[in-house]
Formats: structure tokens, sequence, C-alpha cells
């Protein structure tokens, strides 16, 4: 399986819904390393490194988020993998 590493940015009602939080519980469940913060401008961005099958399922989950998240576009960015994580982290 290949490695990859993958830029997302969620708009929408994304922060202050446990998006973040709940997106590192699905990372480390997904053996996905990297990190999650809130933008300035309302967006959540995230780099996602693992294996493509792993990665993938994260980046579905971003289209829907956790309950009260109301996602309306997610811009997916390819990278170069790096394997630089050594787990995922909430960045403030």
């Amino acid at each position: 399986m290949t490695n990859q590493r993958i830029r997302v940015f969620v708009k929408g009602k994304v922060q202050g819904v446990f998006f973040r939080q709940t997106l590192k519980v699905k990372a480390k469940q997904n053996n996905v390393l990297g990190w999650v913060k809130n933008l300035d401008d309302g967006r959540v961005e995230a780099i996602l490194e693992g294996n493509e099958e792993n990665v993938s399922t994260i980046v579905e989950w971003c289209h829907g988020g956790p309950a009260n998240a109301r996602v309306e576009d997610v811009d997916i960015r390819n990278e170069k993998f790096t394997n630089e994580f050594s787990k995922f982290d909430v960045l403030y």
C-alpha cells in the first residue's frame, strides 16, 4: 500500500463543533499521522499522512464531520509524502 500526504481545508460550520478533536480520534483509529487546526477565516486545515486507504477514510469523514458540523466544501490537495510525523496533533 502506498503512503500519501493530503492537505485538506474544510469549509462550513466546522469550528466549535468538536471537529478537530473528533478528527484526531478518527486519525488515531486509522493510523493516520499529522495535525489539524482552526483557521482565522472559519475553516479547518489538516495534514494527513498514512497509507492511501486510511487517509482516504479520513478524507471521506471530513465531508460530513461530527454530528453538529455542517460541511459546505472540502478542498483536497495532494502533497509529497514526508513521513515527518510521529503522532496526530490538534494545533492551537
